[in-house]
C-alpha cells in the first residue's frame, strides 16, 4: 500500500512538472494603435503661414498625441522606386514607424498612384500621421522621373512666363491624380553650372526670380508645396554634389534669388550640399550646407525670414555622405526633413538617441515635426 502510495505521489508530482513546463510563456502586450485627435476644420496651403489660432491648437494637438518615436519620424523622408528603396523596404519603415514621408522616385504614375494608396492604408491601420509625398517633378526632368506624366517643355526651353505658369500647373494636376503634395521644383540657381543650369529658368538670367516665382505661385495655388533650390546657389559652382562637396568661394551671389520669393509664400527651400569658405561671415569650416547651422538657421532662417520647411538635398550624395553623423548635423544644423538618408532606419536610430539625451536638440526636432504637422495639416496629408 504504502509503494502504490508513492508510486501515485511520485506521478502526480511528475504530471505538475509537466503542466508548469507546458504553460505558453509571456509574451509582450500589442501595442494599441494610438487615435489622432479628429481635426474639426480642413485648411488650405495659404494657412500655413499665416496667424490662424485654430490651426496652432490642431497642431499642438497632433503633436501632442505622439510618442518620441513617431516625433522623431517625421522628419525622415527616404525614397522608393528606381534608384531608391524597395517598396518592401519602405513598407517595413511604416509598420516600425520611422518615416514620416517618401519621395517617388523614378517610376510610373500607375505604379506611384498604387503605392501611395498602400502607404496610406498601412498608416492608417497603425495611427500614423499621413505622409508628404515629393517628387523631383521639374519641368526638365518629370517625364523622365515620372513615365506616364503629360509631356512639358524643359525649363530652360521656355518662352514666356505664361508657359511656365502653365506648364506648372500640368504638372500639378498629374501630381495631385496620383496622391503627390510635395514638389521639390523650381530650380532657382544661375545657368552655368552643367547639372543643375538646363533645370533652371536662368538662360535669360532676368527671368530667374519672376518666373520661379510664377511656377511657384501656379504649384501653390493647385494644393502643392513648391520648393525652391538649391540654397544658397548650386549654380555657379563648377562640379556636381552628387558625386562630391562643391564649394562655393567667397561671396553668396545667388542668395538674392530667394527674398522675393520667400516674401511671395514659397513654402519651402532645399539646401544643396555647398560648402562656403573665404566668406567670414558665411564660412561653413569645410562642411556642406546642409550641415552648417550658419547656412541653415542663421542666414535662411533667422535672417532671410523664412518660416516653411527646409529640406536636405539626398542625404546620399557624395557631397555628404563622408561626414560623420552627417543626418543628426542636418538637424542641428536647422533642417526639418533629413532627405534619402543611406539607411532611414538608422537615420531615425541616431536622431532619437540624440532627441532622448540632449535637450536643445529634442526642441530642434520639435520645432521641426511641429512645422511638418503643419504643413500636413495645410496639405490635406491630416484631415
Amino acid at each position: 500500500m504504502k509503494q502504490l502510495i508513492a508510486i501515485t505521489s511520485a506521478a502526480t508530482l511528475l504530471l505538475l512538472a509537466c503542466g508548469q513546463s507546458a504553460q505558453p510563456e509571456q509574451t509582450a502586450p500589442e501595442r494599441k494603435v494610438p487615435q489622432l485627435p479628429k481635426i474639426e476644420r480642413s485648411y488650405e496651403l495659404t494657412d500655413y503661414l499665416s496667424e490662424n489660432e485654430q490651426l496652432n491648437k490642431d497642431v499642438d494637438s497632433i503633436f501632442a498625441s505622439l510618442d518620441d518615436t513617431a516625433i522623431v519620424a517625421q522628419l525622415i523622408m527616404p525614397a522608393v522606386g528606381e534608384y531608391g528603396q524597395t517598396l518592401s523596404t519602405i513598407k517595413k519603415h511604416i509598420n516600425k514607424r520611422q518615416i514620416g514621408g517618401v519621395l517617388m522616385l523614378n517610376g510610373t504614375k500607375t505604379e506611384f498612384k498604387k503605392w501611395i494608396t498602400t502607404f496610406n492604408t498601412m498608416n492608417t491601420a497603425l495611427g500614423n500621421p499621413g505622409f508628404l509625398y515629393s517628387a523631383d517633378a521639374e519641368p526638365s526632368l518629370v517625364n523622365r522621373k515620372i513615365k506616364g506624366s503629360k509631356p512639358v517643355k524643359k525649363a530652360n526651353e521656355m518662352k514666356t512666363v505664361e508657359e511656365v505658369s502653365a506648364y506648372a500647373d500640368t504638372i500639378s494636376f498629374d501630381l495631385k491624380d496620383i496622391g503627390i503634395n510635395y514638389n521639390f521644383s523650381p530650380v532657382v540657381d544661375m545657368s552655368p553650372n552643367k547639372t543643375v543650369g538646363f533645370r533652371s529658368f536662368g538662360a535669360v538670367p532676368a527671368n530667374i526670380i519672376p518666373w520661379s516665382n510664377a511656377f511657384i505661385q501656379a504649384t501653390q495655388k493647385q494644393g502643392i508645396i513648391a520648393t525652391a533650390k538649391h540654397f544658397p546657389g548650386h549654380g555657379l559652382v563648377s562640379g556636381d554634389t552628387h558625386k562630391a562637396l562643391q564649394v562655393i568661394d567667397g561671396e553668396l551671389k545667388e542668395i538674392g534669388n530667394y527674398p522675393k520669393l520667400i516674401a511671395d509664400g514659397v513654402l519651402s527651400i532645399m539646401i544643396g550640399h555647398l560648402a562656403v569658405a573665404n566668406n567670414p561671415k558665411y564660412n561653413t569650416n569645410g562642411l556642406p550646407s546642409t550641415a552648417s547651422k550658419v547656412i541653415v538657421t542663421d542666414l535662411l532662417r533667422n535672417e532671410m525670414g523664412f518660416k516653411g520647411l527646409i529640406v536636405t538635398d539626398a542625404m546620399n550624395m557624395g557631397g555628404v555622405t563622408a561626414i560623420p553623423g552627417c543626418n543628426v548635423k542636418a538637424v542641428e544644423a536647422g533642417c526639418d526633413i533629413v532627405l534619402m538618408p543611406l539607411d532611414a532606419a538608422k537615420a531615425h536610430s541616431a536622431i532619437l538617441k540624440n532627441y532622448r539625451s540632449d535637450s536643445a536638440f529634442k526642441a530642434q526636432v520639435d520645432a521641426s515635426a511641429k512645422r511638418i504637422i503643419r504643413m500636413k495639416l495645410c496639405v490635406g496629408a491630416i484631415k
